[in-house]
């Protein structure tokens, strides 16, 4: 690790191996390197967020710094996969990283849908670094409305 600085103190910043003994800023080191050979070698994983209402499935997942022509939805089989990549920056000459912690590279979410949705009327938008997929439901999947007599 590069030496993190804390806070001023007496007017001048302190690195990290002046605030706490040795053993505990190797002992960061090693985990970051664990983490980084379990984990290293996963790709760029996006969150998504699934809701529901009575016309229609809602699927918003952020893809931050990916663009559009990279995201690719399909539907096979009643799975929504939606698939993509995340392009690593191109480092520019004279800049040095002292911590590179965002992710880049393929990534596939596969969401299972049931089989009361109208497959031809699937909508997707990308906008803002988000992507939206609309899945409407069937009509015998909407709620009926019962009138109660009296």
């Amino acid at each position: 690790m590069f030496g993190s600085l804390s806070p001023r103190r007496e007017g001048a910043l302190v690195p990290t191996s002046d605030r706490f003994p040795r053993s505990f800023v190797r002992f960061e080191e090693e985990m970051e390197e664990m983490i980084q050979r379990m984990f290293g070698g996963m790709s760029f994983m996006p969150t998504a967020d699934v809701a529901e209402n009575e016309r229609e499935f809602l699927l918003s997942m952020d893809l931050p710094g990916v663009k559009s022509e990279d995201v690719h939805v399909e539907l096979q089989d009643r799975d929504l996969c939606v698939t993509g990549e995340r392009k690593e920056e191109t480092e520019e000459e004279g800049k040095t990283f002292h911590r590179s912690e965002r992710r880049y590279g393929e990534f596939r979410r596969v969401f299972p849908l049931p089989k009361t949705v109208d497959e031809e009327h699937i909508d997707a938008t990308f906008k803002d670094g988000v992507l939206t997929i609309r899945v409407p439901k069937t009509e015998e999947a909407k709620p009926k409305h019962v009138e109660v007599k009296t």
